[in-house]
C-alpha cells in the first residue's frame, strides 16, 4: 500500500504587523499564505538545515535546539557565521580571517576561539542565513 502525499498549505501572514510596544488598533486582514521556504531559502539546491547544539553561539541568538538555515553557495567572508568541520568535528562559529590566519570564534565568552595551525583540518560546509527557534 502506498501513502498518499499530504498537500501542505502554508499558514497565512497577517497584513498588519504586531506592535512590540504600545498596542494600536490593527486591521485583521490576512495578506497571503506565508511559505517559510520562500522567505528563508534563496537557493534550494544549495540549502540545508541543521539543528544547533550547545551554547557557544548564544550571543549571536543561536540556542541549543535551534534549526539553522545554511547556504552552501554563499562566499564565506570575515564575520560570517558558518557550519564547519574542524578535524571532522562539526561546529557553528563566526569565521574570522586576518593577516595572522583563520580562526573560528564563539559568541559566548565561556568558550575559546579555534585558531588553526599546521596539521589541523578545516572544512566549511556553508554560511548560516537564518535561525529558527521556539520560545516554549
Amino acid at each position: 500500500m502506498t501513502k498518499k502525499a499530504k498537500s501542505v498549505t502554508p499558514p497565512p501572514l497577517m497584513a498588519s504587523p504586531a506592535v512590540c510596544g504600545f498596542p494600536s488598533p490593527a486591521e485583521q486582514y490576512i495578506e497571503s499564505p506565508l511559505d517559510l521556504n520562500e522567505l528563508l531559502v534563496k537557493k534550494a539546491a544549495a540549502t540545508f538545515f541543521v539543528r544547533a547544539a550547545g551554547d557557544s553561539m548564544a550571543g549571536a541568538g543561536i540556542r541549543s535546539g535551534d534549526i539553522l538555515v545554511v547556504d552552501r553557495s554563499l562566499e564565506v567572508t570575515d564575520g560570517s557565521i558558518v557550519i564547519a568541520a574542524v578535524d571532522n568535528e562539526f561546529t557553528v562559529k563566526y569565521f574570522r580571517k586576518n593577516p595572522s590566519g583563520v580562526s573560528l570564534e564563539p559568541a559566548n565568552a565561556a568558550f575559546k576561539s579555534i585558531h588553526f595551525s599546521e596539521g589541523m583540518e578545516l572544512r566549511i560546509f556553508g554560511v548560516v542565513t537564518a535561525c529558527i527557534h521556539q520560545f516554549c
